[in-house]
C-alpha cells in the first residue's frame, strides 16, 4: 500500500509564495508519475500539474502556467509544487496523487493513491 502525505500549506497574501511537499512511500516511487490537484469550496476537483517518473515531462493547467513549478526528488521519494504569484483564486485544498505508470495525465480518475490534502489560503 502506498501512502501519500502532503505538507506546506498555509495562509499567504496575494502575490506571495508557498512550496508544497508530498512524501510518498513505496519502492516504486521513482517509476510512478505524480500530480497535484486542488479543490476549492463548492467546486469540482481540478488538475494543477503532473510530472513523469523521470521528471522530464511536466504538464500544467493553464490557470497556473508560469506561476507554479512541479518537481521531484526520487532519492527522497518527494514531489514539490512551488507556487509563486499566488492569487485568491488559488485558495483550495491541494491534493497529491500518484499513478502506477510512468507518464502523468490530467484526469483524476487515472490516479491510484491520494493524500489527505493540505489547505492553501490566499488573502487579497
Amino acid at each position: 500500500q502506498v501512502q501519500v502525505v502532503e505538507s506546506g500549506g498555509g495562509l499567504v497574501q496575494a502575490g506571495g509564495s508557498l512550496r508544497l511537499s508530498c512524501a510518498a512511500s513505496g519502492r516504486t516511487f521513482s517509476s510512478n508519475a505524480m500530480a497535484w490537484f486542488r479543490q476549492a469550496p463548492g467546486k469540482e476537483r481540478e488538475f494543477v500539474a503532473t510530472i513523469s517518473w523521470s521528471g522530464i515531462a511536466v504538464i500544467y493547467a493553464d490557470s497556473v502556467k508560469g506561476r507554479f513549478t512541479i518537481s521531484r526528488d526520487n532519492g527522497g521519494n518527494t514531489v514539490y509544487l512551488q507556487m509563486n504569484s499566488l492569487k485568491p483564486e488559488d485558495t483550495a485544498v491541494y491534493y497529491c496523487a500518484t499513478k502506477r505508470t510512468r507518464w502523468g495525465s490530467t484526469d483524476a480518475e487515472d490516479y491510484d493513491y491520494w493524500g489527505q490534502g493540505t489547505q492553501v489560503t490566499v488573502s487579497s
